[in-house]
């Protein structure tokens, strides 16, 4: 279990976190649908947001905990990212803190801002949420415009990462494909929004309503998703010489991850397999409900994946658009050894938070 072992490990984890809070993403995808399937009725509205709010605080901590463990593990992407792609990160925050208030608030009597604010807090965050998650995520694979100098350290103003744009983060909306990647997370949290009420909320019209969603967000998904996932494997990568350190470009380098890593292409292609099943049989068979299940692990599989070759097989996982050489690798970016290290006895907990949370989830299923 030498350096290279740890890093990673948590390179895995991460990768496994990321999975979980896409699937977890339901709720978000579920927001944005209340007023498709609850129309103007004040009953049916309040029934699909009260079965959100049972489920909301799973998503956001394993957001937290996601964003924990990868600038624990890998601070230099936390000083890079965080301290210049600050205003993508910023939205994303506060998307999510008007969920937190609005589910602590709408239900309680007093409240000056009324029932009908929140639930489009709600809906801002199921919109805003999944779009700039995958839009940040996206650029893992496409990049940004920063400059690693670590020869900062032993100067006056110990600032490693610099931005080299003024628009710190916005300017991922100008490469089309984060925009597309955003898109796709969007579709698809609203695709397992539908999968969630059909399972959970036991009323014919709110399952015909979900099932149409489902079928339409189905479609926008893998419109959005396919030429992603097609162009990612096709496109150029970097690659970091683990002799020298030294950045290169390598043509079809996702490609070359998935065939250099044994498991990764069965594990992607039965992840895709899960999805499509979970999203055929819940629009085909009216009668069927158990679809969440297989379209989420499905889905927890194609994001690990995905995630995996990012930083894999001496992968660039965050390629600088402004110096080759500054773009950061699992290798040049991770803690130290004893943190890894440390930190890795407390990830043997992780069985026990996941059953926590399948109890959690099945006690709240019995009210």
């Amino acid at each position: 279990m030498d350096y290279s072992f740890y890093q990673h490990y948590w390179w895995f984890l991460v990768s496994l976190l990321g999975g979980i809070l896409v699937f977890l993403l339901f709720v978000q995808g579920g927001q944005s649908l209340i007023y498709a399937l609850g129309g103007k009725k004040e009953e049916d509205l309040n029934r699909l947001v009260g079965s959100l709010s049972k489920k909301w605080e799973l998503t956001f901590t394993t957001l937290v905990t996601f964003g924990a463990g990868f600038f624990a593990s890998f601070p230099l992407f936390y000083s890079t990212s965080f301290g210049g792609a600050y205003w993508v990160w910023m939205l994303i925050l506060f998307s999510f803190v008007l969920q937190a208030v609005s589910y602590e608030f709408i239900s309680k009597k007093g409240n000056f801002l009324g029932k009908n604010t929140y639930k489009a807090f709600l809906f801002l965050n199921g919109l805003l949420g999944p779009i700039l998650l995958g839009a940040a995520v996206s650029t893992l694979f496409y990049g940004a415009e920063f400059i690693i100098n670590k020869e900062n350290l032993i100067g006056a103003k110990p600032v490693i990462s610099s931005w080299q744009n003024p628009w710190h983060g916005l300017e991922a909306v100008a490469n089309p494909w984060n925009v597309i990647l955003g898109l796709a997370i969007f579709f698809l949290a609203r695709c397992l929004g539908s999968l969630y009420f059909i399972n959970q909320i036991d009323k014919d019209t709110v399952r015909k309503k979900s099932r149409k969603q489902l079928l339409i967000n189905a479609i926008g998904f893998l419109v959005a998703f396919l030429p992603y996932l097609i162009h990612l494997l096709l496109k150029n990568g970097m690659t970091e010489d683990p002799a020298t350190g030294i950045i290169s470009v390598e043509s079809f380098k996702y490609w070359h991850n998935l065939l250099a890593i044994p498991w990764a292409l069965p594990l992607l292609l039965i992840g895709v397999v899960l999805v499509l099943y979970g999203f055929g049989r819940s629009i085909f068979q009216t009668k069927y409900t158990k679809g969440i299940w297989f379209a989420g692990i499905g889905t927890i599989l194609v994001v690990t994946i995905l995630l995996l070759i990012a930083g894999y097989n001496h992968t660039v996982y965050y390629p600088s658009l402004s110096d080759m050489q500054s773009s950061l690798t699992i290798a040049n970016s991770s803690s130290s050894l004893f943190t890894l290290k440390a930190m890795s006895i407390v990830s043997l907990f992780i069985p026990v938070v996941i059953a926590y949370i399948w109890y959690v989830w099945r006690a709240l299923d019995k009210k």
